[in-house]
């Protein structure tokens, strides 16, 4: 089936490096339209959708803001550390969205595994099912994301 132009035009901008380094696809091949039903599938599989994992990345990078740059305990076995850089980053999808450059950091203390995100990172997901490609600085491997944030998780990972 033929893609349509603001397909190709997203991939394109996804692919480069005019929003971020090394663009937002890292090296993998697929489309973004592949990448987006291959992560939303894993997700399904896992027992959550985009909104709860969205919201619970929201909810830890709001608990840890306040201590900038310092490690806070979310929970007996949650750590997290959020730390903020000068400046905003847009979305890559067409829409006037300007989000913080803010890293936030989650490690599980029990199995010393842990993940991090951007404000971006949690906008893509919530708004476009985007956990961005394999090989981009900043992909999200939906797997991990579970383990690491949801403390009671205990499905097939």
């Amino acid at each position: 089936m033929e893609r349509m132009p603001q397909e190709k035009k997203l991939e394109y901008l996804l692919r480069s490096s005019k929003i971020v380094a090394a663009g937002f696809l890292g090296d993998d091949p697929r489309s973004p339209e592949q990448i987006i039903e291959t992560d939303l599938t894993a997700l399904m599989h896992l027992g959550y959708t985009v909104e709860q994992v969205a919201e619970r990345m929201q909810e830890l990078t709001v608990l840890a803001i306040p201590k900038l740059g310092n490690p806070v305990q979310a929970s007996g076995r949650l750590q997290i550390c959020s730390e903020d850089y000068k400046g905003e980053i847009i979305c890559p999808w067409p829409h006037p969205v300007r989000l913080a450059k803010r890293v936030t950091t989650a490690r599980r203390l029990d199995t010393a595994e842990s993940i991090r995100w951007s404000d971006l990172n949690i906008h893509m997901i919530a708004e476009h099912g985007f956990f961005e490609g394999i090989g981009s600085a900043f992909r999200v491997e939906p797997a991990v994301l579970v383990r690491v944030i949801f403390e009671d998780f205990a499905g097939p990972v």
